[in-house]
């Protein structure tokens, strides 16, 4: 049932009224900290390390004060369904948001009626919040919906127009690019009827006529007003950068040499045991840039992340100008990833590879994090970020499926800290059924379209090696009176790790209401199917 906007806002309204959120007794009295967000778009979680041959000079300075979390990842590879997740820490399958939403064939174009979200409970609270730039949570949701009361979209105004009401008056214009072009531009992916990409390129304008720098702009300012105010405060400020076409200022260009450039270790990866989709986005598209402009174009994304390091010092700057730096949580993180390259692969989409859903996630609290400048490795979910600052602000949340990440900052391990992350996709117009479950040692993506991969992550860190797609001498699956394991078959020890994998994946989908898998047989794909947990669990009781 669809509903409309003013009964999606009344019901947001009547959850806020309700009181959803607490304030922990001996935090009442405390002084709460600010919280400072930044957000550029799809940045692959690697660039932040300090090895990493992308130049992020603030940032590297920012890690060395505080907590750099290596192993964050998605729940899904695209902007809306992992922006979701962080505002509220639920999956998509709670949250209802599997698809960008302004696409026309979106399963929600909103979340779910009766979600709360972290603003919300530190509004109750008595902060101030400002939100500047890329929201991207629902079609007609807008921050001010959800406790923001200070709001600057900058050209990311709801509701977001529909991909059709956006693009068909373009595509009955008569234009060269929309016919077969001579020649290829460099850079560029000749796509017949829907328009050439442009991969790459110079942004001509200065930076402060770029929408980037404005949107940091107005976070600056909003920041500075807060600051005098006699009330704790929560800036979040969301850039586009690096999302693609990769355009930068030529000066950040000028930072990297193309010809030096690395191409990623798994770039040749031809991925013939990888689903078929993947084989295609290469073969179609990308396989027409040969290697020097995947170079410049790897290139010129570093350059667009190089700009948003320097966005980002400014940011510091002007919060160190108010000498709120002690007392100011500050989070650095992404949607979701890019390939850039790995696997010649570029962007993001159904490609279930970890370049995609390893974020950055970087933080500092001088007042709040002992011991700072450590790595930690424990894996994190976008799902933490809303427990973790609902609980630096002494608030207890509702319930949320992410977990605080505070005894990470104080320098505890937490026991029963989660051994598996888990992301769930739906596709975007495309619906492709994926769930990807991924501990220290093993991956196990069950691809409802396609045959399923599974990497012994050991051994091949850069998931070259595909142990669930059927190799050639393989017997057909007769099953003559031996059920022993499932097609195809695999290694006992492989076998035992695929269930134990397909196990963790069915207990996750039924603690987190994804219900998306159906028993008939012909669309049960899944190599072991939820009786191995849920029947056993029932059997023993």
């Amino acid at each position: 049932m669809m509903i409309n906007r003013r009964e999606f806002v009344a019901g947001l309204s009547a959850c806020t009224a309700t009181g959803m959120f607490a304030q922990n007794r001996s935090e009442q009295t405390a002084e709460k900290p600010n919280i400072l967000i930044f957000m550029p778009d799809q940045q692959q979680g690697a660039t932040v390390l300090p090895e990493h041959p992308c130049l992020t000079p603030n940032l590297d300075r920012f890690a060395r004060e505080g907590l750099l979390f290596t192993d964050a990842y998605c729940p899904a590879p695209h902007c809306c369904p992992s922006r979701a997740s962080f505002f509220t820490g639920l999956y998509p399958s709670e949250h209802g948001v599997f698809n960008n939403v302004d696409t026309d064939t979106a399963i929600h174009l909103e979340p779910k009626p009766g979600i709360s979200y972290f603003s919300q409970g530190l509004r109750e609270a008595g902060y101030n919040l400002a939100y500047s730039g890329k929201w991207h949570v629902g079609h007609t949701l807008r921050p001010q919906d959800v406790g923001w009361n200070n709001v600057n979209a900058n050209g990311h105004e709801t509701p977001l127009p529909l991909d059709t009401d956006r693009k068909e008056s373009r595509w009955r214009r008569p234009h060269a690019q929309f016919m077969h072009p001579e020649q290829r531009r460099p850079g560029e992916l000749v796509r017949p009827g829907w328009g050439n990409q442009q991969m790459y390129g110079v942004r001509r304008k200065p930076l402060e006529e770029q929408r980037d720098f404005q949107i940091v702009r107005d976070g600056v300012n909003a920041l500075k007003n807060m600051a005098a105010q006699q009330k704790p405060w929560c800036l979040m400020v969301s850039n586009d950068g690096g999302h693609d076409p990769y355009d930068a200022p030529q000066r950040f260009i000028d930072l990297y040499d193309p010809r030096r450039i690395q191409l990623p270790a798994n770039f040749r990866d031809r991925m013939r045991d990888k689903p078929h989709i993947y084989q295609r986005m290469r073969l179609q598209y990308f396989d027409q840039m040969p290697d020097d402009e995947v170079k410049a174009c790897i290139a010129h994304y570093y350059a667009l992340l190089s700009m948003q390091d320097e966005l980002f010092g400014n940011l510091l700057q002007a919060l160190e100008a108010t000498g709120q730096k002690e007392n100011t949580l500050v989070i650095y993180c992404s949607d979701h990833g890019d390939y850039a390259g790995a696997h010649g692969l570029w962007a993001k989409g159904v490609p279930a590879f970890r370049e995609a859903y390893n974020i950055p996630c970087v933080v500092r609290w001088p007042k709040g994090i002992r011991n700072p400048g450590r790595r930690v490795d424990a894996f994190v979910s976008t799902t933490d970020f809303a427990p973790t600052i609902l609980a630096a602000a002494g608030i207890e949340a509702p319930r949320m499926s992410g977990h605080s990440l505070l005894p990470w900052f104080a320098d505890e391990t937490p026991s029963g800290w989660r051994d598996a992350v888990f992301s769930q996709l739906n596709g975007v117009e495309l619906y492709y059924t994926q769930r990807i479950v991924l501990t220290k040692n093993f991956k196990y993506v069950y691809n409802g379209f396609d045959f399923d991969e599974m990497y012994d992550l050991t051994t091949d860190p850069l998931e070259m090696n595909n142990l669930a797609f059927p190799r050639e001498d393989f017997p057909p699956n007769r099953n003559e009176g031996n059920a022993s394991q499932p097609w195809p078959p695999l290694e006992p020890h492989l076998d035992k790790a695929r269930r134990n994998l397909l196990a963790k994946m069915w207990t996750f989908a039924e603690a987190h209401q994804d219900q998306i898998f159906n028993s008939y047989f012909t669309v049960a794909m899944a190599p072991y199917g939820p009786g191995i947990v849920l029947g056993a669990e029932r059997s023993s009781r």
